[in-house]
């Protein structure tokens, strides 16, 4: 048995969408399930800004994956049935090319000197891979949370490639509040007194500014409902209280879900990945969405999303499913009650997966 995560390297010149070019690129994919002989039984999934390529666990790799629920045999994304394909994000630092890969030109990690990295860019790294593969339409795209992002990028890329589309708690765009979480992120890396302009070393990492940022997003990610049931104003007893601060449950548990982020992603890549998030725009050309899927898309698309997500809202979905439907698809639009905000479809697998399982069909 072979390694679970397989690397694509393309020893040529990769374009970059917003200008510049990477001298080659890598894109690291792990697979579940069979190719059949007519290569259409293949599901394209994309990640989330974080993930990595290992959605489930596999003989090759038993650990469970970050959408363990979902995909396996006889699971929602069944791979009895599908070949299912889940392909590490260009700009990452998860085994494809991002500013933590060595630039050749230099022999030292790329940091701020990568190119401007798209959505479009993320997709496009994508079909490297859905070509090397010799498969020609896809059976469906799932696009979870950033990852609805790269399916509509794909979708404007790649015309006319999938039998269905799955936009799971996403959107066309970012919303204002959206993009002032990621800003300040993105200000409590950049102003770590051990950022030095992308210069950090392992020894003196910004520690400070990732954890902030990685608290800015766990708020982000889920309910005040949520917060309130599971932590109400419980006090904690795991950490030394700060000054002003560490006396609390809630504070706890961010602080313990920031020392694990912490060191495992890249800084660089974080940024890189949270701005492009911010660029994208499905209809950042003259075409409206619903155009977009006219021309991109005809098929079955399953839109999902729960009603206390404050990063990728109800109405996103419901704007996207509506320009799905008004271009003539046919749409299954399920706005699923959960208190667990915009992470929900990461955990609650019993709300997302029989609209999953009766939509792959």
């Amino acid at each position: 048995m072979g390694p679970a995560t397989h690397y694509l390297t393309v020893a040529e010149p990769f374009l970059m969408y917003r200008g510049g070019e990477l001298p080659d690129v890598r894109i690291a994919w792990e697979s579940w399930g069979e190719l059949n002989p007519r290569a259409d039984n293949a599901v394209l999934l994309f990640t989330g800004l974080s993930p990595d390529a290992h959605a489930a666990s596999s003989s090759a790799d038993p650990e469970p994956g970050w959408w363990e629920g979902m995909i396996g045999p006889g699971k929602p994304i069944d791979t009895d049935r599908f070949f299912v394909l889940c392909v590490n994000s260009l700009g990452s630092c998860k085994g494809s090319t991002g500013p933590s890969s060595i630039n050749p030109a230099t022999g030292r990690p790329w940091r701020l000197k990568f190119p401007e990295l798209a959505i479009e860019d993320i997709a496009r790294g994508a079909r490297l891979v859905v070509e090397h593969l010799n498969i020609g339409r896809l059976h469906a795209i799932i696009g979870p949370s950033m990852g609805g992002f790269t399916a509509l990028a794909w979708l404007k890329q790649f015309p006319g490639t999938t039998a269905r589309l799955g936009l799971i708690s996403s959107a066309c765009s970012a919303t204002p509040f959206a993009i002032a979480i990621r800003s300040l992120q993105r200000e409590a890396i950049v102003t770590d007194r051990n950022f030095r302009n992308g210069t950090y070393s392992e020894d003196e990492w910004p520690e400070v500014g990732m954890r902030l940022a990685r608290k800015l997003g766990m708020i982000s990610y889920r309910s005040a409902n949520e917060w309130q049931r599971r932590f109400g104003r419980s006090r904690q007893d795991y950490f030394p209280a700060t000054l002003f601060g560490m006396r609390f449950e809630v504070e706890s548990y961010l602080e313990t879900h920031a020392r694990k982020f912490v060191g495992r992603f890249d800084p660089c890549s974080y940024l890189y990945l949270s701005r492009a998030m911010d660029m994208f725009d499905a209809c950042d050309s003259d075409e409206t969405l619903k155009n977009l899927f006219r021309r991109s898309f005809t098929g079955h698309a399953l839109v999902l999303g729960v009603d206390s997500d404050i990063l990728f809202p109800l109405h996103q979905q419901r704007d996207l499913a509506g320009a799905l439907e008004s271009s003539g698809s046919e749409v299954s639009f399920h706005a699923l009650p959960s208190i667990q905000g915009h992470d929900a479809f990461l955990v609650d697998f019993d709300s997302f997966g029989p609209p999953i399982r009766d939509w792959l069909g």
